[in-house]
């Protein structure tokens, strides 16, 4: 149902080690309620199909060999490196100013198939450029400055006189282009679909094809749908094998990004299936939370310390100091030195410092302006996260009573919800990761706007025919 690394994922998650016991404080001060707030452009001068859920899968845990998640050895490589900082675990880098490639066979030894070219077929995989689009209004972007590869077999040829089949971006990086050619001069451009990409920003790229039609999806959305494949290189040229993140003839038209879990399918994958990529393992990279859902605390993005943190940040607090002369650790945390001052527009703004606890902890300061008993039955807010011999300050409260409480980074079920945050904001038992049953975390179901405690139905994983998506 998902790829190798993808499991392996869920046991990353299951395996975070457990903290201590939930230890909160509280501090009741008069307050406010808190606000909380055609022709393809030049790009630069059938096989066996496995029955199993997908053909092959990319992890690039094996940095030495660069075998894939089956054991399968590359045809070639050169000036390739590896990072892992976002997503997970390893990642693939094409972005050498010398010749660079990665390159696998299409048709494996024991009679697998890698890629299903000839037929129906599917490949999704998350990429995060180096650069961003030339039409992005955030960045003065300039894009990959050729016409960076995706995925390639055979060679492009000015007069299709070889072979080639492609998915790649422009050289401004404004567009994605899906192309092949055969050796007769026949060359098809499937679709070219505008994208505007941030630089060092993971995106879910998903390319379907069969017989009736052709579909990309980007971040979980179908962006377009276009006729069956009907041009392609001839089987000697697919037997020559694929390109990832580069072409394999001068390895010159690099995507200069990172590209991970690359997963291939010997079907056209169904946009149930494609979305569900896109929120589940769309936690592990790095994404805005504004595309995970819209929620009334403060705002938060998932944790990259080593306690897996679902909820993070600073939300609502701001530093304005550091004492470490009289802060100390301590088995207890507590809030201290807390005082007022005025603020702006008959506003309060409030001043406080954690002590005790681990001082390269984090710990999260809820909110709420009554005190009842149990005080999970309290509505609360999540106000953000603070370090002990931290002073904080909460800026624009109005003149009303709130109270504070501190929780610590606690997650005894290592579903990425603190015990804390399970106790008075989801009100779930800290216990228990999967509270519904159905095998889906409690913290990726909170990141992906879905109810903790209703169970989320399986993708289907073979569909019988090869739908047209629905285009956003």
């Amino acid at each position: 149902m998902k790829t190798l690394s993808t499991l392996r994922r869920l046991t990353r998650v299951i395996g975070l080690r457990a903290q201590i016991v939930l230890a909160l404080a509280i501090l009741g001060i008069f307050l406010a309620p808190l606000r909380l707030v055609g022709a393809a452009p030049d790009p630069g001068g059938g096989g066996t199909t496995n029955t199993m859920a997908w053909l092959d899968s990319w992890s690039f845990d094996d940095t030495n060999n660069w075998t894939t998640d089956f054991g399968y050895y590359p045809v070639s490589f050169q000036n390739i490196s590896v990072a892992s900082a976002g997503g997970t675990g390893n990642s693939l880098v094409v972005d050498s100013a010398d010749p660079a490639w990665l390159v696998y066979s299409v048709y494996n030894y024991d009679g697998t198939t890698n890629l299903n070219v000839i037929g129906d077929g599917s490949v999704m995989f998350w990429m995060s450029p180096n650069w961003a689009s030339s039409n992005d209004t955030n960045e003065l972007g300039t894009g990959p400055g050729v016409y960076g590869r995706l995925l390639e077999i055979g060679n492009f040829t000015t007069n299709a006189s070889y072979g080639w089949w492609g998915l790649y971006f422009d050289d401004v990086g404004n567009n994605l282009y899906f192309s092949a050619q055969d050796e007769n001069g026949n060359s098809t451009n499937y679709f070219s679909v505008p994208v505007t990409f941030d630089s060092n920003v993971w995106h879910l790229i998903a390319l379907s094809w069969c017989e009736t039609n052709t579909s990309l999806y980007v971040d979980g959305e179908c962006l377009t749908n276009a006729p069956g494949i009907s041009v392609l290189p001839n089987d000697s040229v697919i037997s020559s094998g694929f390109s990832i993140g580069s072409d394999s003839v001068t390895g010159v038209a690099q995507m200069h990004g990172a590209i991970n879990e690359i997963t291939t399918y010997g079907y056209a994958l169904d946009p149930v299936t494609i979305s569900s990529e896109w929120v589940l393992a769309g936690i592990f990279y790095w994404r805005n939370p504004d595309n995970l859902g819209n929620y009334t605390n403060a705002p938060y993005s998932p944790g990259v310390s080593d306690i897996y943190d679902v909820v993070s940040g600073p939300g609502f607090l701001a530093v304005v100091g550091t004492n470490t002369t009289t802060c100390f650790t301590n088995a207890r945390v507590w809030i201290t030195n807390a005082s007022t001052f005025p603020g702006t527009n008959h506003s309060v703004n409030l001043r406080f410092m954690v002590s005790g606890g681990d001082p390269t902890l984090p710990y999260d300061v809820f909110a709420t302006t009554a005190l009842l008993k149990p005080i999970t039955s309290n509505v609360w807010s999540w106000l953000g996260q603070a370090y002990p011999c931290e002073t904080n300050v909460i800026y624009g409260l109005t003149n009303r009573a709130v109270y504070l409480k501190l929780g610590c980074p606690i997650d005894s079920d290592g579903d990425g919800l603190t015990d804390a945050w399970e106790l008075l904001m989801t009100h779930t038992d800290p216990n228990n990761p999967n509270m519904a049953g159905d095998g889906i975390s409690d913290g990726w179901k909170f990141l992906a706007g879905l109810p903790i405690s209703s169970q989320v139905s399986p993708p289907t994983l073979n569909p019988t025919n090869c739908a047209i998506c629905p285009v956003q």
